[in-house]
């Protein structure tokens, strides 16, 4: 494992460094189960499931669904002894990398790097005497089993906020430093961080601080984001502006939904800054006066009817002949409609024109054609 490097907390206020996109942050690299995180690795997408840990039927389908709309890891409370005595078959089962989410008991981190988790998420700072913690990193290394550290500006120690005054961007990586010196007086390194906070100010300046004077795998996200609409919004902006500038290396956005969404929000950040191969991309007008055929009912049926498509095409469906044939020709399919009609577009190539009422099965046909580039 190799030593971390780290810059001691400082109050002192530096400029952060920022990343042209697609030039990622160097950092050391941890394996949870067979996904890596850090170093050159792809980005992962997580979620957590929202069921009884104990409800073992419904956990595991959780995980299934997450699984199938593309999560690459999955996070299981641990919370009481019902759940950490499930966990041996939630991992059996579960087609995905459990991540065991600990907080305070030792006993239950414990247990669940026994039944056989990918990851723990714990602050070691908060479980007690020293043995408890030497006992849950001696057990973590004997596996192969990295931590996340998770500091979050609604629960810092007492006395950092003592010290600040208030969660700041300082306080939250004065956290997490401490905790990572607390892994590393028993010389465990294998660890990824995240500092969340609802404040998504707040959140990406303390990420920056942490990518700036560490080396150590970002897990990022914005805590307790909230409903999907406001949700998505907030953790766009947030993980979105912080892996624009090349930190980050595992995400998780936090919604108060299904994990499916989240995980659909979460690969939808990834493409959007071309750091996850797309599927299926939809494009269309945003629609104004101008429109002359049911562009709702058409992506209504277009969205339905290619979920389950996993090709990497780009389709745009454009209502009126002002932007349309512009837009249209820069998609792989595209179509730009008139009054009742529309002109195909494949790879920018007028192809035909097509009746309103035939764009649906059109582009559908043509989906199926479709080869990807290779």
């Amino acid at each position: 494992m190799s030593e971390a490097i780290v810059v001691p907390a400082t109050t002192e206020a530096k400029p952060h460094k920022t990343y042209r996109v697609g030039v990622r942050r160097k950092t050391r690299q941890v394996h949870v189960g067979g996904v890596p995180i850090g170093g050159d690795a792809p980005i992962s997408v997580q979620t957590m499931t929202k069921t009884k840990t104990d409800d073992i039927k419904g956990t595991v389908g959780q995980i299934v669904t997450a699984a199938e709309a593309g999560c690459d890891i999955v996070r299981v409370t641990v919370n009481d002894k019902e759940a950490a005595e499930a966990m041996d078959e939630i991992v059996r089962q579960s087609p995905l990398p459990i991540v065991a989410d600990i907080h305070f008991n030792h006993i239950f981190a414990l247990k669940a790097i026994e039944a056989g988790v990918a990851k723990v998420r714990l602050n070691p700072g908060n479980i007690g005497a020293k043995d408890r913690i030497r006992q849950v990193l001696t057990a973590a290394k004997e596996r192969g089993i990295p931590i996340r550290i998770g500091v979050n500006s609604g629960s810092l120690e007492e006395d950092i906020l003592e010290k600040h005054g208030y969660p700041t961007a300082e306080a939250l990586f004065e956290s997490a430093m401490k905790h990572v010196g607390i892994c590393g007086e028993f010389d465990f390194n294998d660890v990824v961080i995240s500092v969340k906070s609802t404040d998504v100010k707040l959140m990406i300046e303390a990420y920056r601080l942490v990518a700036q004077r560490t080396d150590i795998p970002l897990h990022l996200g914005v805590t307790e984001a909230g409903t999907a609409r406001v949700g998505t919004i907030k953790s766009a902006v947030g993980i979105g502006t912080l892996l624009a500038e090349g930190i980050g290396d595992t995400i998780r956005v936090s919604l108060t939904d299904d994990p499916v969404k989240e995980v659909e929000v979460g690969k939808e950040i990834l493409r959007s800054l071309s750091l996850a191969s797309r599927n299926i991309e939809l494009i269309a007008c945003p629609t104004c006066g101008r429109l002359e055929v049911d562009l709702f009912g058409i992506m209504g049926q277009l969205e339905e009817k290619l979920a389950g498509v996993k090709k990497p095409v780009k389709i745009a469906v454009l209502g009126c002949v002002v932007n349309g044939p512009g837009e249209a020709s820069e998609a792989d399919i595209g179509i730009a409609a008139g009054k009742g009609v529309a002109i195909l577009y494949r790879k920018g190539e007028v192809v035909k024109r097509v009746k309103e009422e035939e764009i649906v099965s059109t582009v559908l046909e043509e989906v199926e054609r479709f080869q990807p580039e290779t």
